[in-house]
Order: structure tokens, then C-alpha cells, then sequence
């Protein structure tokens, strides 16, 4: 056998869980149940089955750990993740996953996890060594691509309801990028690019004030041109 491969690795899918609360961005977390690590916070996952391919752990992993279909999340890759060491079970190979989730989202622990909690990501990314394994690092690679994805894609109506006010996808993309966005400007760039949102010819008032448009997702899965972020 050829000395690059490598024996008995294990493969795992983790998820870079992600939503906005109370206005703010939040991250999934899990308190594992058994070691190692037992006790510490860490982000959801668990092992690729033999009879699976990535993208069935991930998103199998997403039900189990969120309660979430995937139908209603964004998801995908971030990276690859295989530093000797990372485990001290033995060599692991962490392929991560991101998932932008809506808001109303409750986690359903799994059955290796003692407890969840939705923290927001600035807490948890200041203190990226408090996270077992090396999810500091996973988190903040996961977090870049979110902000990097809200440019280019509609991924940011999957951290919305499915029906949503224009100013509901402006505190998503606020949250996100953490920096105010001028509302006037954001709504003519959003309503001004094919196929990013459709309106669906109802209104709401969830937010108070005057009755407001909602939106839902459009068939676009790009955005042609490319919205900036203030501090891109």
C-alpha cells in the first residue's frame, strides 16, 4: 500500500449553524456529553456513515442537530479540515459545512451532546480556543464565507421566513455583515436585481408601523452585479 495513504481515518461532517436573533448573528452551539472534550462547546456534527456521501451527512446532520430541512436552509462546503492531532481519537478529517438557517429555528440536541444553545457568533469568535477541536478556526472560516456568499448569491433569504419584509432582509444582511446599511439604497439594489426576490402581493404589519410588502426568494441563484459591503 502506497505510504501516502492514510489508515483508518474517519470522516466527519460539522456545520457552521448559523441565524439572526433579536438582530443580532448567531451560531449554533453544542455541549458535548462525553469526552473528548466533555463539557466543552462545540459546533454540531457528527461522523459520515459508511453508506454516505458528504453532502447526505451534512445535511442528515442538520436535521438531527437543528430540527431543520434543508429545503429551508442554505448549506455548503466550506473546507476540509485534517491537521494530525485535531482529535485526540485519532485521525479525523472534519469536512465543515455552513448552513444559514431562519429565524424561529430550535435545536434538537443529539444524543452525544448534553445540551445547545444559539450564541451570538461576536461572543463566540472573540474566545475561538473556548470551542473543542479546532471549531474556532472552522467558525471563522465559516462566518468569512457567509459575509462573502451574501455578496455574490440570494443565499441571505435563507436567514428570513419564507414570506419576509424587505426590512427583514436588511437586518439579515446588517447581522451578517455587522455594519448598518442604508435602507433606501439596499431595497433599490435588492428590488433592481432580476430574480433576487419576488413579491407575493400580500402585506404585514408584524414589524408595526405601516403595512409592508412581503417577498420571498427569487429564482436568481447569483446576483448580477454583486452587492458590496460597507467595508468592501
Amino acid at each position: 500500500m502506497p505510504s501516502s495513504l492514510i489508515r483508518n481515518a474517519a470522516i466527519a461532517a460539522d456545520l457552521v449553524v448559523l441565524s439572526v436573533r433579536d438582530e443580532r448573528l448567531h451560531v449554533l452551539l453544542v455541549r458535548r456529553g462525553g469526552p473528548p472534550f466533555k463539557g466543552r462547546w462545540a459546533l454540531p456534527g457528527g461522523f459520515v456513515e459508511p453508506d454516505e456521501d458528504l453532502a447526505e451527512a451534512a445535511v442528515r446532520e442538520l436535521e438531527e442537530e437543528t430540527g431543520v430541512r434543508v429545503g429551508l436552509a442554505h448549506l455548503e462546503q466550506v473546507g476540509a479540515y485534517g491537521r494530525p492531532g485535531r482529535d485526540p481519537r485519532g485521525r479525523v478529517v472534519s469536512v465543515a459545512h455552513l448552513a444559514l438557517v431562519p429565524p424561529g429555528t430550535e435545536p434538537v440536541a443529539g444524543s452525544d451532546a448534553s445540551g445547545t444553545e444559539w450564541r451570538p457568533v461576536a461572543a463566540a469568535a472573540d474566545r475561538p480556543r473556548r470551542l473543542a477541536f479546532d471549531h474556532g478556526r472552522i467558525l471563522s472560516e465559516g462566518l468569512r464565507l457567509a459575509r462573502e456568499r451574501l455578496e455574490s448569491t440570494t443565499a441571505g433569504t435563507a436567514l428570513c421566513r419564507p414570506a419576509f419584509t424587505m426590512s427583514e432582509l436588511r437586518a439579515a444582511y446588517e447581522a451578517v455583515w455587522d455594519a448598518p446599511l442604508h435602507a433606501r439604497t439596499f431595497d433599490r439594489a435588492v428590488i433592481g436585481t432580476p430574480g433576487f426576490v419576488v413579491r407575493i402581493g400580500r402585506t404585514t404589519q408584524r414589524g408595526g408601523g405601516r403595512p409592508a410588502s412581503l417577498y420571498r426568494r427569487g429564482p436568481a441563484p447569483a446576483l448580477v452585479p454583486r452587492l458590496v459591503r460597507p467595508d468592501g
